[in-house]
């Protein structure tokens, strides 16, 4: 089976279709205020309503409280949670949506073993300090050669030129934000197209 693809960061109706379009497997809906990428609920309700049942969504949250994330959860209807805070194990349980757990890495700390913390999937994300992704930084690929990458969504400065890479490592899904950006939030339709033909493409 060919990778499966997640746009994330998604602002605006025109980007969604086109993701779909091109092949995109999940939309990514960014809830936390700080980033350039997040989206009001009259914002989402227009993008969630443009895709249908034709795609997965997932809604971003970082450090947000339960009942926001249910009361979204409920009134878009997400199909997948994505915690990228520091939120503890008890965070993740109890939710009647797969949960993804987003991992920052430092490109010089070696990644001993994947956790097994709760969490139906694991992204991996490269770190950067007081920053809770789409950076744009390159994650250390190398350091994922060989292992099980079977509920893992591969993250990290992904752009149409390396994420044939990342597809060749058998992740589950492989994730992009500013990766295909022509300004942050807004989507280059043709980088998407690219990034999607090149991820699925890969052997």
């Amino acid at each position: 089976m060919t990778v499966r693809v997640k746009i994330c960061g998604i602002t605006r109706p025109a980007d969604a279709e086109a993701a779909i379009a091109c092949g995109a497997d999940f939309i990514g809906l960014n809830f936390y205020p700080p980033s350039p990428r997040a989206v009001s609920l009259d914002t989402a309700r227009r993008i969630r309503d443009a895709i249908g049942p034709r795609c997965a969504v997932v809604g971003v949250f970082v450090n947000a409280d339960r009942a926001h994330i249910a009361a979204l959860r409920e009134a878009l209807r997400l199909d997948y949670l994505q915690f990228h805070g520091d939120e503890d194990a008890a965070a993740l349980r109890g939710w009647p949506a797969p949960t993804i757990r987003a991992l920052r890495l430092a490109p010089t700390a070696p990644l001993t073993a994947l956790p097994a913390d709760g969490a139906d999937y694991l992204l991996l994300d490269a770190a950067v300090a007081g920053l809770y992704g789409g950076t744009g930084r390159t994650l250390a690929l190398d350091q994922l050669a060989g292992r099980d990458l079977g509920r893992v969504f591969i993250a990290g400065g992904l752009t149409p030129d390396n994420v044939a890479a990342a597809a060749r490592l058998k992740p589950f899904a492989v994730d992009t934000a500013s990766g295909v950006e022509s300004a942050p939030g807004i989507k280059d339709h043709a980088k998407v197209r690219s990034f999607i033909a090149n991820a699925k493409s890969a052997g």
